[in-house]
């Protein structure tokens, strides 16, 4: 069993109500092999929201309380992803998951690359909250970018 970012199984939960399905996460849900989890629903946040960004730092940054995570409005809404994540990875380590795959880009799912907190579309190399948080708990992270050269293993 692994589990995914809602959003690339075909959840319209992104911040502008739309989803980033990706037909091959779609069939391992299907079959049974994935669950589909949005770690800002999670936290209470609604579809559609403003979109949010880390600002000043990764998602380890803001793990350890050294960032926030600011919506374009400017309003803090850290407490919120993080409360979301807590219950992301509390389901990934009840389930004994091992392996996930995450929606690359997001300040909260990303991994690998994340926007640079200035709501200018840049990228930059970081990871999003539960991307860092599910690395420190020694979870093997895919994205839907590069999940295809596993695929057998899910």
């Amino acid at each position: 069993m692994i589990v995914v970012s809602a959003c690339i199984a075909g959840v319209s939960c992104r911040y502008d109500g739309t989803s980033r399905l990706q037909e091959n996460i779609l069939k391992l849900v299907a079959q049974r092999k994935a669950i589909p989890l949005c770690p800002e629903m999670l936290g209470g946040r609604k579809v559609p929201r403003e979109p949010v960004e880390i600002i000043n730092g990764t998602g380890e940054d803001v793990l350890d309380g050294k960032a926030f995570v600011k919506d374009k409005q400017g309003n803090d809404v850290t407490k919120e992803i993080l409360l979301g994540v807590k219950e992301f990875v509390l389901t990934v380590e009840r389930l004994g998951v091992k392996m996930v795959i995450l929606k690359t880009k997001s300040p909260t799912c990303g991994y690998g690359k994340i926007f640079d907190g200035t709501f200018s579309n840049i990228l930059k190399d970081g990871n999003g909250v539960l991307g860092a948080a599910l690395k420190r708990k020694g979870i093997k992270i895919y994205t839907e970018e590069n999940f295809m050269e596993d695929y057998d293993k899910f």
